[in-house]
C-alpha cells in the first residue's frame, strides 16, 4: 500500500509532468501578464517617468536662462551635472510604482486565498515565490532602463537650446540609465519579500512607502540630534539607490558600488526572510 501512495505521488517529482522551476516560472509569467492592472501600472510608470525626467529638463534650463534662479552660491553642482542625473530623475516615483506592483503580485494572492492553489500545486513553496519574484525583478529592470533611456532621449531637444544635451559616452549617464534598471528591480525584490512577510497588500505598500520615503524624512528632521542618526540614514534603501544612480559622487556619500551593495543586501534579507516564513507558516 504504501508502494502504491508513493507511485501515486511521483508524477509531481518525475516524468513528463514533474513540476520544475522552467515551468513555474512560466507559470508565474503567465499570471503576471494576464492581468490587466499589471499591463496598467507598468504603463503608468513608465509615463510618469519619462515626463517627470521631460519636466527636470526643463526646469534645469530654466535655471540657466535664469541666473538669480541658479544654485545658490557653494551649491557646489553645474547645471551641466545636474543634466547628467536627468535620465534617472523619474526613479523615486517609479520605486513607488514597482514597489506597489511587486507587493499587490503577492498581496493579491493571500486576499484571493489564490496562493493555496499555488502552493498546493508547488507544494516545497520556495520555487514558486522565487519565480514570482525573478518575474517581476525583470520586468522592473527592462522597465527602468527603457525609462531612463527614453527620458534621455526626450531630454536631448530641451537640454540642446541651453547648450545642455550630452552623449551617452559623458562621465557616468550609460552606468546611471543601467542602474536604474537595476535599482528598480532589487526594489521589486523587496516588494514582493514584504509582501509574503506581511500577506497583506495594503500593509506591505504602507510598509514599503514608509521605508522609501517617509523614514527618511523623520531621521532627515533628527539628524541634529546625534551624529549616527546622520550615519543610519545613509544605509536606507533610498539612499543607497540615490548613490547607485548617481553620475559623480558626492564627498561623504558612498559611491555607486557601495551603493548598490547596501541596496541588494536588503533585498536579500528581506526575501531570505520571506522564504523562511513561507516554509513555516500555513498558508
Amino acid at each position: 500500500m504504501s508502494t502504491a501512495a508513493t507511485a501515486a505521488r511521483s508524477p509531481r517529482s518525475s516524468g513528463p509532468g514533474r513540476i520544475t522551476f522552467a515551468r513555474v516560472l512560466h507559470s508565474e509569467l503567465i499570471k503576471t501578464a494576464t492581468v490587466p492592472s499589471t499591463v496598467i501600472l507598468l504603463a503608468v510608470s513608465f509615463a510618469v517617468m519619462v515626463g517627470l525626467g521631460a519636466l527636470v529638463a526643463w526646469g534645469t534650463v530654466q535655471l540657466v536662462n535664469d541666473p538669480a534662479a541658479g544654485p545658490p552660491e557653494g551649491f557646489g553642482t553645474s547645471a551641466q551635472s545636474l543634466a547628467y542625473d536627468i535620465p534617472a530623475s523619474g526613479l523615486p516615483f517609479g520605486q513607488l510604482l514597482i514597489a506597489a506592483l511587486a507587493v499587490v503580485l503577492i498581496g493579491s494572492e493571500y486576499t484571493t486565498g489564490m496562493i493555496r492553489t499555488t502552493m498546493v500545486a508547488v507544494p516545497t513553496r520556495t520555487p514558486a515565490l522565487l519565480a514570482k519574484t525573478l518575474v517581476i525583478t525583470l520586468i522592473a529592470f527592462v522597465l527602468g532602463i527603457a525609462a531612463a533611456f527614453v527620458t534621455y532621449l526626450v531630454a536631448q531637444p530641451i537640454l540642446s537650446g541651453s547648450d545642455l544635451d550630452f552623449g551617452l559616452d559623458a562621465e557616468g549617464v550609460l552606468p546611471s540609465i543601467i542602474n536604474t534598471g537595476t535599482v528598480l528591480a532589487l526594489i521589486a525584490v523587496m516588494g514582493v519579500a514584504i509582501g509574503a512577510l506581511l500577506r497583506s497588500t495594503a500593509g506591505g505598500v504602507v510598509t514599503l512607502v514608509g521605508a522609501l520615503f517617509v523614514l527618511p524624512i523623520i531621521l532627515g528632521l533628527l539628524s541634529g540630534l546625534a551624529d549616527w542618526v546622520e550615519d543610519a540614514a545613509r544605509f536606507l534603501p533610498s539612499n543607497a539607490a540615490t548613490a547607485l544612480v548617481a553620475t559623480q559622487v558626492q564627498p561623504d556619500q558612498f559611491n555607486q558600488a557601495e551603493g548598490g551593495l547596501i541596496l541588494a543586501g536588503w533585498a536579500v534579507v528581506l526575501l531570505a526572510a520571506a522564504v523562511v516564513v513561507l516554509k513555516k507558516r500555513d498558508v
